[in-house]
Formats: C-alpha cells, sequence, structure tokens
C-alpha cells in the first residue's frame, strides 16, 4: 500500500519515559486507546505493555505492564530510534506516533477500531506505518500472555489462517505483504519491516472470546482507523457546555470515554491493575470495577460537556445496579453490576517489584456513608439538567436519602476506604449534602415529600455534629474525624457541595490549613491527608479539588496559577494522568489513566469560569 507522505504537528518529546534496565517504563508515560469495552496502553517505544481482551474486566492479553520480563506484548519498534513524538488526532482518540531514526522517519496510527454502528462484535486493534522520509525499519512482536501462569498460549493453523489462543480467547495477527515473519510458534510470532517516504503497511490484532473470529480485509480495517477517528470527532462536535478551558476539558472528556464500558454502560476507576502508589510498597489496587464514588463524579462530568447518551447510560446502570443490590450501597461494583470478587493475589513480579499483584478488591464490604451524597448530587444535577426520573429511580432515591436520614451517625471506613471505623468528617458532610439534594428534589417535586421534614430536621443536626465534633479550635479547621489532629484533603469537595455556602470562614480556614500541611514542597500538589507523606504519592486529583477551592470562592488568579502548574507538571505529552504523582522522583504512580484525576480536572476548568 502506498500514499501521500504527510508530516505530523510536533509535540514534547519526553526522554525520561524509556525503559529501566529491568524493562520497565514509568507509569504517567503510557498513552491509551479503546473502543467502549476495553483499552490498551501504549509506551513511547510502540510496545503495547497492557490489553485486557476483548473487554475491560477480562484476564490482561498483554501484561508486560507487571512482567516485564516475560509479560505478553505487541511490540513495534523502530531501529536506533534518535526522538518519539506522539499525540491524539485533534478531538479523537486515535493516536499518532513519529519517530525519528538515523535513517528516516515514520508515522504510526493507532486505534481500537469501531464500526459504523458503534463498537465491533470482535476486538480490532489496527496499527498503520507510513513513511514519511528515509527509510525506518520497525520490528515486530506479537506474544500473547499466559494469564498470570494459567494458561499456555497455543497456535493452530486453521484452513482460514494462523491463530493463537489464550485460554477461552482467540487472536490473530494480520499484516500487509511487506511484513518480513522470522518467527512464528505457539508462544510469539516475531519479524520486520521497512518503510520508506510514501509506503504503507497495516498490522492488526483481532481477537474474540468463544466466538467466531471474524477475519475482514487489510483494506477494510485500514479503512476503519479513519472512521473511527471521525466517530470521536463527532462525539466531540456533538458536545455542548462553554468554557474558557474548553481544549482541556475536551481531552480529558476523551480520557473518560476509556473507561465507559458500552455493553452495560458502567464507568471504570482506571484502565489498569496494581500499579503502585509506591514503588515497592503494597497499594497495589485493581480499578477495573465501577465505584460508585467515580461513577457519579464521570456522569455529573458527562452532563457538564453536555454527554447526555454517556451520561444517561452510567446513571441508568448505576441505579439499576444499585436497586438490584438494595438494601444499602456498595462502594463498588463489577461492570457487570454484580458484587466485585473476593480480593486475590496473583503470581506475577509486579510493577517494579511492588507486591502483592492484586485481582478483586475488598472494598466492596465497606460501609462508606458518604456514597448517599454522590449518588444524591448526581441524581440532583440530573433534573437540574431538564431530564426526567422515572418512577423506580425516583423511589429508589427516596428510600436511599431515608437510609441516609436513618443511619448518618454510624461509624464508616469513609472517603478514602480505610480499615479504621471512625465518624470520618467528610463522611458526614456528604450525608448533610444528600439530605439537603434530597430536600430541593422533593420540593421540586422530583421525590415525594414524605418524609420532607425529618430530611431537613436531620440535615441540620447533621451539620451542627459537625461544627460541634469536627472543628478543631487550636488548628482553625475540620479535621479528619473527632479526637484527631490529621487532616483530610476531601474536603475540598465540600466546597463545590455547599459547605462554603453556609461555613464560609471555616471553610477557608481548613483549606489554607491543608495547603499548609498536605503540600508538596511546591506547595501544589496535595497528599490525601496527614501522614501520607511516606507511605505513597501526592493525589492529582486533590490538587484540582483545591483549584476548584479558590476558583468556586472568587480567588481567580490562585486557582488559576494553580490549574496552570497542574497541566504542565502532571500531564504527560499526550494529556493523560495517572492517579498519584511522586513529587521527588517526578514520576506518576498508581492506576492509569485514572478518572478521578480526569474528571477533577473537568470540574475544576468549569470553576475557573465560576460554573
Amino acid at each position: 500500500m502506498r500514499t501521500a507522505p504527510m508530516v505530523m504537528p510536533g509535540t514534547v518529546s519526553h526522554p525520561s519515559t524509556k525503559r529501566d534496565a529491568d524493562g520497565f517504563v514509568p507509569i504517567h508515560a503510557y498513552a491509551a486507546i479503546g473502543d467502549g469495552r476495553s483499552s490498551a496502553l501504549i509506551a513511547p517505544d510502540g510496545s503495547i505493555d497492557w490489553w485486557c481482551a476483548p473487554c475491560l474486566d477480562a484476564p490482561p492479553l498483554f501484561d508486560r505492564l507487571l512482567d516485564a520480563p516475560a509479560g505478553g506484548r505487541f511490540v513495534l519498534q523502530a531501529r536506533d530510534v534518535h526522538r518519539v513524538q506522539r499525540r491524539y488526532r485533534p478531538d479523537s482518540n486515535v493516536l499518532e506516533t513519529v519517530v525519528q531514526t538515523a535513517s528516516g522517519r515514520a508515522r504510526i496510527t493507532e486505534s481500537l477500531n469501531s464500526g459504523p454502528a458503534g463498537r465491533l462484535p470482535w476486538s480490532e486493534l489496527a496499527r498503520r506505518i507510513e513513511g514519511v522520509d528515509g527509510a525506518v525499519t520497525f520490528d515486530l512482536r506479537y506474544q500473547p500472555g499466559t494469564l498470570a501462569g494459567t494458561r499456555t498460549p497455543w497456535m493452530s493453523d486453521t484452513p482460514n489462517g494462523c491463530v493463537h489462543h489464550v485460554g477461552p480467547v482467540m487472536t490473530m495477527l494480520r499484516y500487509s505483504e511487506g511484513v518480513q515473519i522470522s518467527e512464528c510458534d505457539d508462544r510469539a510470532v516475531s519479524g520486520h519491516l521497512t518503510v520508506e517516504a510514501g509506503d504503507k503497511a497495516l498490522i492488526a490484532l483481532l481477537a474474540s472470546q468463544d466466538e467466531v473470529l471474524p477475519v475482514p480485509p487489510l483494506q477494510d480495517i485500514d479503512t476503519r482507523i479513519d472512521r473511527s477517528d471521525r466517530e470521536w470527532q463527532q462525539w466531540v462536535a456533538d458536545l455542548q457546555f462553554e468554557s474558557s478551558h474548553r481544549i482541556d476539558v475536551i481531552r480529558s472528556a476523551l480520557a473518560l470515554k476509556f473507561l465507559w464500558f458500552a455493553p452495560t454502560g458502567a464507568i471504570a476507576a482506571a484502565v489498569s491493575a496494581s500499579l503502585p502508589e509506591r514503588i515497592g510498597g503494597d497499594k497495589n489496587w485493581d480499578y477495573r470495577y465501577a465505584w460508585v464514588r467515580d461513577a457519579a463524579y464521570v456522569i455529573k462530568a458527562f452532563l457538564r460537556v453536555g454527554a447526555m447518551p454517556d451520561a444517561k447510560a452510567g446513571f441508568s446502570w448505576l441505579m439499576t445496579t444499585i436497586g438490584r443490590h438494595q438494601p444499602g450501597l456498595s462502594p463498588c461494583y463489577t461492570l457487570r453490576g454484580e458484587r466485585v470478587e473476593e480480593e486475590r493475589t496473583i503470581d506475577v513480579p509486579g510493577y517494579r517489584g511492588s507486591q502483592p499483584v492484586r485481582v478483586g478488591n475488598t472494598a466492596t464490604d465497606q460501609l462508606q456513608t458518604c456514597t448517599y451524597g454522590d449518588v444524591m448530587e448526581m441524581a440532583s444535577r440530573m433534573v437540574g439538567a431538564g431530564h426526567v426520573l422515572d418512577p423506580a429511580t425516583a423511589q429508589l432515591l427516596f428510600d436511599l436519602a431515608d437510609e441516609c436520614a436513618e443511619g448518618w451517625m454510624r461509624r464508616d471506613h469513609g472517603f478514602w476506604e480505610l480499615e479504621d471505623l471512625q465518624h470520618y468528617t467528610m463522611s458526614k458532610v456528604e450525608c448533610w449534602m444528600a439530605l439537603r439534594r434530597a430536600c430541593e428534589m422533593a420540593g421540586q417535586g422530583h421525590l415525594s415529600q414524605a418524609c420532607l421534614p425529618r430530611w431537613q430536621r436531620e440535615a441540620e443536626r447533621i451539620l451542627t455534629w459537625v461544627d460541634e465534633h469536627c472543628w478543631d479550635d487550636g488548628r482553625q479547621a475540620y479535621v479528619m474525624h473527632p479526637g484527631s489532629d490529621r487532616l483530610d484533603a476531601s474536603l475540598m469537595l465540600a466546597c463545590r457541595f455547599g459547605l462554603a455556602e453556609v461555613r464560609r470562614e471555616r471553610f477557608i480556614a481548613t483549606r489554607e490549613a491543608i495547603r499548609q500541611e498536605l503540600a508538596d514542597p511546591s506547595g501544589d500538589l496535595l497528599w490525601r491527608y496527614s501522614g501520607m507523606q511516606d507511605c505513597e504519592g501526592t493525589f492529582i486529583s486533590c490538587a484540582f479539588w483545591m483549584v476548584e477551592a479558590y476558583g468556586l470562592l472568587d480567588e481567580a488568579d490562585e486557582a488559576q496559577r494553580l490549574f496552570d502548574v497542574l497541566l504542565r507538571r502532571v500531564r504527560n505529552d499526550v494529556g493523560l494522568m495517572p492517579e498519584m504523582w511522586d513529587p521527588a522522583a517526578d514520576q506518576g504512580l498508581g492506576n492509569t489513566p485514572q478518572g478521578l484525576s480526569h474528571l477533577a480536572l473537568v470540574h475544576a476548568a468549569f470553576s475557573l469560569d465560576g460554573q
């Protein structure tokens, strides 16, 4: 295949994103591609190191991210690279990479393809290679993983092509005539190709699970790269919002789409699993589940940018799932709407030796009363945008408000899912906010008013309780819980929830105390709560919540300054962010791309415009 040469506009190159001696790439270096069902993480050197195929909640087909020496991977790496430049196509999640070598320059365009009616009924990972000038040689290696040593990949040569099997997943590697294959066996396919100016080649990986594997013509796969790009652009074109930071909001909204699970409407917390919050530490969690809080915040972000179909799908899935498991609220659910499996460990080395590597999550059994606030705030935003609750959802919200009024005095595990049961201040504030929103919706006629007087009285009691038990005169701040002297950065969210309206002076004093104690030496990044400085990285979303805590209180200069600093500091060259940032090592930590980081950016950007 040949095409006219094109030159991609320059982007920032990050030399610090090279692999270390053990073969690991910094967490923040990864770009992502997705199709609404799964997402793949691509290192700057052209290796796809993580892909759960065909679905986000499946075991990883590629797990080099957690097992650099032996993990599954799909490598397309140029020889003798001098410079790598990456970008997403404008208003798209199709990734373009330009590599400059000693002998030439080439462009790789990568996409998890979709079809004309949305996601394809199979997975189609496409990699187009175009020569720009000179000649560039790429090495190719497709090495399926072993599902943490539980499956043995094997190859079968069928009448319609060679396929690889990994448990229930069947894959086929497709490639243009110019690709020279030097090895093809049960464990891997290796080869190379050379492109000159004007050349175009295609390499694609097809996958299906317990179903027939379609084998479309290469030209159709290639065409779908540009079709997928147009569909991403159309999604952005349909957004309806105003912001002085529109480009930044759009990029984070597109990042949130990597977490959206189209088959059900669920929203995962992150694409990856078991990436460490501290290198070598044991805080390595599986985030491929739907947390009520994170999902509710993403739904609100979709509402704010005018992504109504996504917001509706997420809202309906979340309310249906909560209703199925009533009474009570679990902090998280599977992407299929079930209880999360019991946490277990798997036998892989872990990212830079960080152990244990976990699958599942123990948070599913915790009591987190703050989630009542997350649900009510989301529902309030939904009706506030002019949408109508169905009777079943209205009844469920009524029941949840009553549960909150009945049980807000219980000790819980808090916003941060801690083992220590306490009367966490943030949990009480969110219960107060939940009842406020329930009262507002009942007063407007969206919910039954049968318990309205009680909800009003309980909301007043909660606020009084917080003032009496959670305010520390000595510290001049709301502390993490009564009897503690620790501070909690999640309280910055209370500005958005309305606490600053009724307790402005105390909120501002708390904000300044948090900034003084929990900020890194630059004063811009924040640890989650007191004592975390030696345990983990700073929490990226906390810093954006601080932006809100200035922006919504009309302190525009500091809000804008901090927002600009964060964009430069914690986003990578393609605009993605992980969960945490290590200020000392200047690198990302935790799972990536992280929904909480990106939705916090979206809400912070709106606060800069007083929204």
